[in-house]
């Protein structure tokens, strides 16, 4: 008797069997298939597919007919037990020899499974910690549900604590972040996070360096020991320290061709005097003066006891301080130097660049920054009223088909985007709106954002709808980013690092909620009272003069 592969319910050739750890090919199972001799085993599967294939028939009849949902569950689940009960076993069979028991019905029961019980509808959210050590280090954490956990290392240390010889100190500690130390090999230090399947990450801004590592909890103790390790105890050897300044160079340079990022440290380096004008984005020559020597001496001035945090999301607290104090406990106190002082002064900025488009942003200063809560809060409701975005992008963070700057991209067919940002530090910051547009349409581009400034600062141009619905977008954006446990964990960290407590978010809540038209208008004069900020990329023949441009916000 001949047996083709076809006669078989899945195709062997298509890729490895489900019940074996090998592939069989067609050519070699009809061989096998053949030898066997077992006709009764082809006709079994025969009749099985027959079955199915009548119960299926009886089951659509049945939805035709408008069986209701409790009686068409019932039959499904005659229908499946009855066609398991007939079945011979079939491949199984003719695999070992032996027939195979009768399939059990979909809501069978394993035997030893215990199903967990569902959460409950209204999760509490788990209190913030905190611990200090005895040399000022700050252990904070909350518990979470779920199988995972985010641990971090922040440092209230950044480029504004870079002097002229230091300068991109804190990119290339970023760079070097999770690399050879005192006690790992770079290889080992890799193999260690790859092997509990962790996730890492550094970051460097302004004012503070991070660290973090996510993973599930079961590995909490090996994650706090790898990160503390990487965080305290770089090498510093001098073939990595070239290797990842090599690598920092093309990332720089990558990053200021970037028009957005570039206008960022342009409205820095323009607007401020003091630590704040400082580059994040350091130039060439300056990383290339940067030594395992320099990282030393800048690590051990700025990453002292009272200038760190460990914050941890979805662990006991008890747990992680039991864990950490030693790892801490033996870092010097000292307070280090004081932050470097900034002020705010305002000013131009071009920069040509062979494009037809012109970046521009129009920035002023936010007094404060965000450790005055009521203006951080409500400049981020000020975000979210004028919004914006790219003409084909829907969703991103502060936008809305509501917002006035998404209806001038709209509008304009020469906009490609217009959006509204802030970058608010611990004593001040940045608002404004930034722009990219035609060439020859800048002049027009800067007289809409003008207005839309402008607007926000006049009395009853906002109506009580449209601060509804910002607030509501505002509240909206703070709860999705604390969904992700890292980011939960980075807002613990700065929050205890600026404040030496984590404020619950029901707090942040609230004043948003208590947010008003007079301080939308009040807080929106006081804004674009302050010396203008001009900085623009591209094609900047167009471009106003920063006197013609400033002209407008001192007229209204």
């Amino acid at each position: 008797m001949r047996t083709s592969a076809s006669n078989f319910p899945f195709h062997l050739s298509d890729g490895p069997s489900p019940f074996l750890p090998f592939p069989i090919s067609a050519s070699a199972a009809a061989p096998r298939r053949a030898a066997a001799g077992d006709d009764s085993d082809e006709r079994s599967l025969r009749g099985h597919r027959v079955a199915m294939y009548r119960a299926a028939s009886g089951l659509g009849a049945l939805k035709r007919h408008g069986l209701d949902g409790q009686m068409l569950n019932v039959a499904i689940r005659c229908a499946s037990t009855s066609v398991a009960q007939r079945s011979s076993g079939g491949f199984w069979t003719w695999l070992t020899g032996a027939r195979s028991n009768a399939l059990p019905p979909p809501d069978f029961t394993l035997p030893g499974v215990t199903i967990p019980p569902p959460l409950p509808d209204l999760v509490e959210p788990g209190k913030t910690k905190i611990t200090t050590l005895a040399n000022g280090v700050k252990i904070a954490s909350e518990t979470t549900p779920g199988p995972s956990c985010s641990v971090g290392v922040y440092v209230n240390c950044g480029s504004v604590h870079e002097a002229p010889e230091t300068l991109g100190a804190t990119q290339l500690l970023k760079k070097m972040a999770f690399t050879t130390t005192t006690n790992r090999s770079h290889l080992r230090v890799v193999r260690e996070i790859e092997a509990v399947g962790g996730n890492v990450k550094a970051s460097a801004n302004r004012e503070m360096m991070s660290y973090s590592y996510a993973a599930l909890k079961t590995y909490m103790p090996e994650m706090v020991e790898v990160l503390i390790d990487c965080v305290r105890n770089p090498a510093f050897l001098d073939w990595e320290v070239k290797e990842q300044i090599m690598k920092l160079k093309a990332e720089l340079a990558e990053a200021s061709s970037n028009p957005e990022t570039f206008l960022l440290e342009a409205l820095h380096s323009t607007g401020y005097s003091g630590a704040l004008a400082t580059p994040l984005i350091a130039s060439e020559s300056s990383v290339g003066r940067l030594n395992t020597n320099v990282l030393e001496y800048f690590l051990a001035e700025n990453y002292t006891a009272p200038r760190i945090v460990l914050a941890a999301t979805g662990v006991d607290h008890d747990e992680l301080v039991s864990i950490a104090e030693p790892l801490l406990s033996d870092m010097p106190s000292v307070t280090g130097p004081a932050k470097p002082k900034s002020t705010y002064v305002g000013g131009e900025y071009r920069r040509t660049a062979d494009s037809s488009n012109t970046d521009v942003a129009l920035a002023f200063e936010v007094p404060g920054g965000w450790l005055k809560e009521r203006e951080f809060v409500t400049v981020s409701v000020l975000q979210t009223l004028l919004g914006g975005g790219g003409t084909y992008s829907w969703g991103r963070h502060g936008k809305g088909l509501h917002s006035s700057l998404n209806h001038l991209a709209n509008e304009f067919d020469q906009i490609s985007s217009i959006a509204a940002f802030k970058d608010v530090h611990s004593n001040t910051g940045i608002f404004g709106i930034h722009t990219s547009t035609d060439a020859a349409f800048v002049p027009k581009a800067i007289d809409l954002a003008t207005r839309e400034l402008t607007s926000l600062a006049t009395p009853g141009k906002v109506d009580q709808t449209q601060l509804d619905r910002a607030k509501a977008t505002a509240k909206s954006s703070i709860l999705m980013n604390l969904e992700s446990k890292a980011s939960a964990t980075e807002d613990m960290g700065r929050q205890v690092l600026a404040f030496g407590e984590r404020k619950p978010v029901e707090h942040l809540l609230k004043a948003v909620d208590g947010v008003t038209l007079k301080d939308i208008t009040a807080l929106a004069e006081k804004i674009i009272s302050s010396p203008l900020t001009l900085a623009s990329h591209g094609n900047v023949l167009n471009v106003p003069t920063y006197d013609s441009v400033s002209g407008k916000f001192r007229s209204k």
